[in-house]
This record gives structure tokens, sequence and C-alpha cells, in this order.
């Protein structure tokens, strides 16, 4: 898949641990691999991707916007659940392609748009179950696991 048009090829696979008694997801790894063109910084490419992947886990696993009849109701950081500090990271592997042939098309944010899916596609494998709405809350995981035994 090409990011935002020209930013970019990347292909990601999670490896998750699924608690089937609490819906809590963990996700123990990430391979992500990506194409950008030539790469003239590798260290700063290998920061994107990883900072990527731990944002789009954070979106996957937890941000949400929620309101109620009139008006937002996750206005700061008790209410707007990113991932917290202190938590077990995944080990990221990154995949460099160098292609010097192309014209560089960008690498940032790029593996964002990818983690979602790959932690879906892990949840599956791991449950039989398909998780299809963001974020894969263990509420939301269990009513999954719950449908899915039926």
């Amino acid at each position: 898949m090409c990011y935002e048009g020209d930013n970019g090829y990347v292909a990601m696979v999670a490896d998750v641990t699924v608690d089937q008694d609490t819906g809590h997801i963990q996700v123990t790894r990430l391979v992500v691999a990506q194409d950008c063109g030539p790469i003239s910084n590798p260290d700063g490419m290998r920061n994107q991707i990883e900072g990527g992947a731990l944002q789009g886990m954070s979106r996957a696993l937890g941000e949400e916007v929620t309101w109620d009849d009139r008006k937002i109701t996750s206005i700061d950081w008790r209410s707007y659940h990113s991932l917290s500090l202190g938590l077990a990271a995944p080990v990221i592997d990154t995949v460099l392609i160098n292609q010097t042939d192309v014209e560089a098309c960008g690498s940032g944010e790029t593996s964002i748009t990818v983690v979602a899916p790959a932690i879906g596609n892990a949840v599956f494998d791991a449950t039989g179950v398909r998780l299809r709405e963001v974020p894969f809350t263990a509420e939301k995981v269990l009513a999954a696991l719950r449908a899915g035994s039926q």
C-alpha cells in the first residue's frame, strides 16, 4: 500500500497475546518493512517507523474520541486514552528497503496506517474472531469472543 499517495510503501506483521478471560491484548512484537525509495538517513527512517508503530498501537488499542449529546467528552489525558508511560513496549523489528533506482517518496508516519490491521489480524489468528472497529478495547474483544463462540 502506498501511504498518502506518494509517502512510501509499508507492511507490518504483529505478534500478540490475548487474555481471553479479560479481553486484554498485549502486543509483543511488530515487524515492519518500508520502501520509500533511496534511504539517505537509515537511523532517521527507523525512528519514523518505530515512532509511527507505537503511535499506531496507541490508536489501535485505546485512543477514542467520545462525546455525549452536546459535546466531546474526551477532553484531557484522563478521558482520552493513549498508551501510558511505562508500558511494556513491544520489540519492533524494522526492515529498510533501499531502492536507489527510483525517486524518494518519503517515510514520515507511514507505519501508523498498518498497525491496527496487523494487530486485528494477529488477534484473529490467536482467537478466530475478527475485530473491525478501533480501538480494540478489552470490552470489544470480550464481546467479539462471546459472539464468536455462539
